[in-house]
């Protein structure tokens, strides 16, 4: 939903009805993730997509009868289904599709869920999407980590997810859960998506060079808050970095140990090293190589890696520590360029939270998308 999310809030305060379209599931080589969203207004404008093209044209007739005062549908798409060919999914995916009318009266707290997205406050929205009581299906809560808003027709249920979307939210999981018809959580027959919206993970860049300002763009392009970090003003300055988010003037290890102090860095987080001179990166190095990052990388030559892993045994770092390190950084794509060498480190980035191998796909066999918590035996779906 995030990225149809401006457009729906627009809708919404005007009092404008939509018919909103989200990717709940998804099973082997599906296009899109769970949480994509679709919008249809009233006059027939699209918005956003759940498939990359393949089945946007069915679910926006799917839309299109919500709007005019259908209830709201669960639908499957994928290769076992002899509609799957007709709308076009032929990408061997499976995916299920949840279409609703959005509007002030079915979704009252809208308003509170925007406010907290365009703040960076962590919450998640839990839909009903499947009940044995036809009138659960669309119900929701919104889930902070301190409270909840909303109610899913039973007490037991909105405990179970409360809960259960909580965890989500702490670990920026957006998904699937199935209860029993009162929230029995080995129970079946009640299907809830959780879609969590945690603030934009965090991409740290120490050192204030060109390639530096390619990986800012580039970050920023992932959906990265970008921030550029270096100890001399002359060359830390917004104007040479206009895609960061914020370009900072500190010792980069005094910046970063000030960051996780204050709580600002988590598993999401991405520490770039670019600045490959000791008296730089080995400090700021020491402090990320000491927390639970999901990538940290420094640039250099194989040299330069050398003398910076003694310098930083040195310094009591262990060998474990050390193994997380990625140096010198980066894919074997032949980068020379600033640019080329900002799709080299993105391409690492981007193997290292899927489990991808960096090979060309035309030598692979077997799925295309890694994704360890999907599934190849999907549950049932509402037609």
């Amino acid at each position: 939903m995030r990225d149809v999310l401006g457009a729906l809030r627009r809708h919404w305060e005007a009092g404008n009805p939509v018919g909103l379209g989200t990717v709940v599931a998804t099973f082997s080589s599906a296009p899109r993730a769970p949480g994509a969203a679709m919008l249809v207004d009233e006059h027939g404008e699209v918005s956003g997509s759940v498939s990359g093209g393949c089945v946007e044209g069915a679910v926006y007739e799917t839309a299109g009868s919500v709007l005019a005062g259908g209830r709201p549908t669960l639908s499957r798409y994928g290769v076992s289904d002899d509609d799957a060919f007709a709308v076009g999914l032929t990408c061997g995916g499976i995916i299920d599709v949840f279409v609703e009318r959005v509007d002030r009266e079915s979704f009252p707290r809208f308003g509170e869920l925007a406010d907290s997205v365009a703040v960076g406050e962590p919450v998640a929205v839990a839909t009903v999407i499947e009940a044995p009581e036809e009138s659960r299906v669309g119900r929701r809560v919104l889930v902070w980590h301190e409270r909840s808003a909303g109610g899913l027709g039973s007490d037991r249920l909105d405990d179970a997810v409360v809960d259960d979307a909580r965890g989500m939210l702490a670990a920026g999981r957006t998904g699937t859960l199935e209860y029993g018809p009162e929230g029995q959580r080995r129970g079946e027959g009640l299907r809830v998506f959780v879609n969590s919206f945690e603030p934009p993970p965090r991409m740290l860049v120490f050192g204030a060079i060109d390639f530096a300002a390619a990986m800012s763009r580039m970050g920023a392009f992932l959906g990265y808050r970008v921030t550029v970090c270096d100890a001399r003003p002359v060359f830390a300055t917004a104007s040479r970095f206009p895609d960061a988010h914020e370009v900072v003037v500190d010792w980069p290890h005094r910046y970063l140990e000030a960051e996780a102090e204050a709580g600002r860095l988590d598993a999401r987080t991405a520490v770039l090293v670019l600045t490959h001179d000791p008296k730089f990166d080995v400090p700021v190095l020491r402090v990320a190589l000491r927390r639970r990052l999901a990538y940290v990388g420094a640039m250099g030559s194989r040299r330069t890696h050398r003398d910076r892993i003694e310098r930083l045994r040195a310094e009591g770092l262990g060998e474990a520590e050390l193994a997380a390190l990625s140096s010198p950084l980066g894919l074997d794509l032949g980068a020379r360029t600033p640019e080329e060498t900002a799709v080299s480190i993105s391409a690492e980035l981007i193997a290292s939270r899927w489990g991808g191998t960096g090979q060309r796909l035309t030598r692979l066999a077997g799925a295309i998308h890694h994704d360890p918590e999907s599934s190849e035996r999907p549950p049932s779906a509402g037609r």
